[in-house]
């Protein structure tokens, strides 16, 4: 295990104090991450001395800023065990990668009646997309419903695969409940009706080691910011065979192989998805933040949030009043609750608890967290929201927990 206290030096924003009086406890993991020094500081260095545009230019520094951008795709690939760069689209988050994969998909193999299915736990990028493509295509959405324990149904789940099926795509980690989805079980048994699976590993990149080709998914998506890299950058990992299937998503610059007013050719892999001037200078932050996790070891990570969520599951389950949403198995890093108010008339209104707490100093979410439906499903409006990373400590659980118990006598 690595030593905390010296992984948090490495973090300036971690020093600061709020208010002029209560040190920072960053709980809000799951919205984004902070950044290390070294990625920071890998960025800066690039734009004074290496930047210029990459890939075309024959200049010394055209020639340096391309080579760290490709150096930067092949730390992805070998982060998540791709077979090769051609499988690696940069993109500008998990948001883009999974619209890129909506569009085109939904472009080449789905028309009016074909279905996705997807999960009553989606963000709602992992909805919206599709919803879009309902509208131009007529394509429907099937849902995978939820246990009131805040699991995927996988038995019904089966049962929602007809001969109009043609995409899953699901959540690794539910940024709301904290939920580990079985997610071999739900390639599975995808693959075994022919369908293609997509998965958003937004949540799951950064605190468990990823293998696309040992889960064999077709798809995965994974934004840099929230791995403690920069905002701005992500990643879209595609098997070759179906990337090469799909459309272009834009056109323009970069994505071309040869342009007439006749006719356009297309780039070869995976330079067909990526249109225009890349984020160049994010994509060497990205792999600095790969650098960085990779020196502490993502099993090492996973053990250190894995054992920081069952501490803070207990602590807080000490509170009376608290309810904490989802699973008490397979939760990871993640925990969404609400405190019923005393006297047990309600729950105390997430916005209200997130803002007292912000005055001590205690950084959570509050809200919906881009997922609606599953809100619905719960029968709630919103909930508060702690999720971790690999610089929060017990302590700051600790923290978090007596706030909590200073904020429930206001109400």
């Amino acid at each position: 295990m690595y030593d905390i206290n010296k992984v948090r030096q490495d973090f300036p924003i971690l020093g600061r104090t709020i208010y002029g009086k209560y040190p920072l406890v960053y709980l809000d993991n799951g919205a984004t991450t902070q950044k290390p020094r070294m990625v920071v500081e890998a960025m800066v260095d690039e734009y004074y001395n290496v930047n210029a545009n990459v890939h075309r230019g024959v200049h010394f520094l055209s020639q340096q800023s391309t080579e760290l951008h490709e150096q930067s795709r092949e730390a992805v690939r070998r982060f998540i065990g791709a077979r090769s760069t051609s499988e690696i689209v940069f993109t500008r988050g998990t948001t883009e990668s999974i619209n890129l994969v909506a569009s085109t998909f939904a472009s080449a193999f789905m028309g009016e009646g074909d279905e996705v299915i997807v999960s009553t736990m989606e963000h709602h990028s992992n909805i919206v997309p599709w919803q879009l493509q309902q509208r131009d295509h007529g394509i429907r959405l099937r849902v995978i419903p939820m246990s009131d324990d805040g699991e995927l149904c996988l038995d019904q789940y089966e049962r929602l695969f007809s001969g109009r099926t043609r995409l899953v795509s699901v959540a690794h980690v539910s940024n709301v409940l904290g939920t580990v989805n079985p997610i071999s079980d739900v390639i599975r048994i995808a693959h075994g009706h022919g369908v293609p699976v997509l998965v958003d590993g937004a949540q799951s990149a950064p605190h468990i080691p990823i293998d696309v080709t040992a889960l064999d998914c077709d798809f995965f998506a994974f934004s840099g910011h929230k791995m403690y890299g920069p905002t701005g950058v992500g990643v879209l990992y595609g098997k070759e065979e179906w990337l090469d299937r799909l459309p272009p998503y834009m056109g323009g610059g970069e994505m071309i192989d040869r342009v007439s007013f006749e006719k356009t050719t297309f780039n070869a892999l995976p330079y067909k998805f990526e249109a225009g001037t890349p984020d160049y200078v994010a994509t060497t932050g990205l792999a600095k933040a790969i650098e960085y996790v990779s020196s502490l070891g993502m099993e090492n990570i996973a053990a250190h949030e894995q054992e920081l969520t069952r501490y803070a599951m207990s602590r807080l389950g000490e509170i009376e009043g608290m309810h904490v949403f989802g699973p008490a198995d397979h939760h990871d890093a993640v925990i969404s609750f609400l405190v019923s108010r005393p006297g047990g008339e309600g729950y105390i209104h997430h916005l209200d608890m997130g803002t007292l707490l912000d005055r001590m100093g205690i950084a959570i979410r509050t809200g919906h967290h881009c997922a609606e439906p599953l809100m619905h499903r719960l029968g709630i409006e919103g909930t508060c929201r702690a999720s971790f990373g690999l610089y929060n400590t017990h302590e700051e659980v600790d923290a978090l927990a007596s706030a909590i118990e200073r904020v429930m006598p206001m109400f």
